[in-house]
């Protein structure tokens, strides 16, 4: 809920420098692009996990994206938050210095140094925040109404079938858990937990529920459904109005509420102690609480299936 939050606050920042990733939000086929990267990307890192000396080379690999990916969203933050440019001397020489840039690579190469140095639980969890919640805005400004329905539709199917059928998923979340990666969030029973010297995913999984020290959530559980809450925030009309909130403002916040009821559903299912695919519960809920508002707002889910737009 916190980094959609922040995909919220940074949705109109993010749209106003032009970071959205697709030149029409409205088009129905453009999740099409992000869907087959999520298909496939899991199956890359498992070919190259298995090769000798793959987790060492994917670990940097990724670790490199990941700080990259990191400038770009904190450089566009703080150009946000710091927009002032300052002219150097001499003068006429016009050089300037822009606090953003330096701000946005010190804290992605701060960032980078201590998950490769020393990724303890609460680095990861930072980092995958960040990560989460510009990846939120960026989908929702990205993605109107009805694509972004069709990505989380999906993706719940594909989360399922990865998770109880294929199992390919159960294997990325360890493989992922050995490379430390800010890719699953890591929410631990003590905050003296040691993520850099815990046994693998699949040993603590033959351990009893309750000696389990810490319970893992991929970061794409966070940032599928808060697509729809920002998506809703950028692509609805603001009337009506309601207690002074628009009312896309209430249908990204119904989209919200519903992702954490169905995230409250899956810790219950989570507490049985077996692998659980997050998306059917999280996007199912995302979008039962977006159509609900979205039915007593409009009287109708905000999309036309023609055109995907109002």
């Amino acid at each position: 809920m916190g980094a959609q939050t922040v995909g919220l606050a940074l949705a109109s920042p993010f749209r106003s420098v032009g970071l959205s990733s697709t030149s029409n939000p409205q088009s129905a086929t453009d999740p099409i692009l992000i869907i087959a990267i999520i298909v496939i990307a899991p199956l890359f890192i498992l070919f190259i996990a298995r090769r000798q000396g793959g987790l060492v080379a994917l670990r940097h690999i990724i670790l490199l994206a990941i700080a990259g990916a990191l400038y770009i969203t904190l450089t566009a933050t703080f150009a946000v938050l710091w927009p002032t440019t300052y002219l150097l001397m001499p003068y006429p020489a016009e050089l300037v210095i822009v606090p953003a840039y330096i701000l946005g690579a010190s804290g992605a190469a701060v960032l980078y140094l201590v998950l490769l140095m020393e990724p303890q639980w609460y680095i990861v969890d930072l980092v995958g925040f960040l990560a989460a919640g510009s990846l939120v805005a960026i989908l929702g400004i990205s993605f109107g109404i009805l694509p972004a329905l069709i990505l989380l539709l999906a993706l719940m199917v594909y989360d399922a079938i990865a998770v109880y059928y294929t199992k390919h998923m159960v294997s990325l979340a360890d493989a992922v858990t050995e490379m430390k990666l800010p890719i699953l969030m890591v929410m631990p029973d003590s905050a003296g937990y040691d993520y850099t010297s815990a046994p693998p995913l699949q040993a603590q999984r033959a351990q009893p529920v309750e000696e389990r020290s810490a319970v893992f959530m991929g970061l794409g559980d966070i940032v599928i459904p808060g697509t729809l809450v920002v998506s809703a925030f950028v692509w609805l009309p603001t009337t009506p109005e309601f207690l002074g909130i628009g009312a896309n403002l209430w249908a990204a916040i119904g989209a919200m509420l519903g992702s954490l009821v169905g995230y409250a559903v899956l810790m219950r299912r989570v507490a049985t102690g077996n692998p659980q695919a997050g998306l059917p519960f999280l996007n199912g809920g995302a979008i039962l609480g977006y159509a609900l508002v979205a039915l007593l707002a409009f009287h109708s889910l905000g999309i036309n299936l023609s055109t995907g737009a109002l």
